[in-house]
């Protein structure tokens, strides 16, 4: 059943995003035909003004607890965040955990194509100059390739989300995922998905040839009492009442060099199994005892 909250929260976002497209972001766009980089500073600001919203909303108005765990992030830092994707709307959640230890202006995220196209959302994602993707790589590298080479050249910092998994967490991608690991003689996850590699380990790559990487970001989230898992889940005022982060931070120094090691390292030592023991701990265990393990856990699976 839908209710106020959902509604006051989902009309707010969309007419903010809406004249905020129009009257905020639409002035300045032929800024970006003169000078790209004034352009992107300035853009970047103004979008990241506006999403301290849905942050205030979440936390003071419907009363979300976000609870951040492991290592901090270094101001103004460049780097690519990588997230397990538990729901459809955790990259939204994570405004909350960049808003207190990053700056929002830095935030890119790659989101599925369709998007876009959405009135006033769309608009300021575009904007921002979040990178659509429609999650196959003979469709995505190109456009891949003249994002990271924009960035790259306007010298403008970023941190890119990646949600490696491709997809959330439902029983049917669980069960498309299991799927895969038996047939390619892998470990089943409980509460993660199999990866895929490719875009990440080309993002890190062209990234730190263009000097313009510093770090990698592994970040765990976790719901542990409701699982607001799509939109609908929010119009129905179905909020989470706690979100819980781990962030593993990595220096770019600390990465292989070459393609296949750095894909070696994201599959099997990072991410997706830091992720399913962190999750399984999270699920399985009180919150203070999760506190006290998950650090420990993570570094062993290096």
């Amino acid at each position: 059943m839908v209710s106020w909250k959902g509604i006051y929260f989902i009309l707010t976002l969309f007419w903010g995003s809406f004249f905020g497209s129009i009257f905020m972001l639409g002035p300045f766009l032929p800024l970006m035909f003169v000078n790209p980089s004034w352009y992107r500073w300035i853009n970047n600001r103004l979008v990241a003004t506006w999403l301290t919203l849905p942050v205030a909303l979440l936390e003071t108005i419907f009363g979300v607890k976000v609870i951040i765990t492991g290592d901090a992030f270094v101001p103004g830092e460049r780097s690519v965040i990588i997230m397990n994707h538990r729901t459809r709307m955790d990259w939204m959640f994570l405004w909350n955990c960049l808003m207190r230890y990053s700056y929002l202006r830095l935030e890119k995220i790659c989101l599925k194509a369709s998007l876009k196209s959405v009135p006033g959302f769309g608009w300021a994602m575009q904007a921002a100059a979040y990178i659509f993707i429609h999650r196959k790589w003979k469709d995505d590298k190109s456009h891949f390739e003249d994002m990271i080479g924009y960035f790259c050249d306007i010298r403008e910092p970023l941190q890119l989300l990646i949600f490696p998994e491709g997809t959330d967490l439902t029983e049917n991608s669980k069960a498309r995922s299991n799927d895969f690991a038996e047939k390619n003689g892998l470990q089943k996850y409980e509460y993660v998905l199999h990866p895929r590699t490719t875009g990440f380990t080309f993002v890190v790559d062209r990234l730190r040839e263009g000097r313009n990487l510093d770090a990698v970001h592994d970040i765990t989230v976790a719901y542990p009492h409701n699982i607001p898992q799509t939109e609908r889940h929010l119009l129905r005022g179905d909020f989470p009442k706690e979100i819980y982060f781990h962030v593993h931070r990595y220096p770019i120094d600390s990465l292989p060099t070459s393609k296949e090691d750095l894909q070696l390292w994201s599959e099997y030592l990072v991410g997706w199994r830091s992720w399913n023991l962190h999750a399984t701990v999270f699920y399985t265990n009180s919150h203070i005892q999760m506190q006290r393990e998950t650090s420990k856990m993570v570094r062993s699976t290096v």
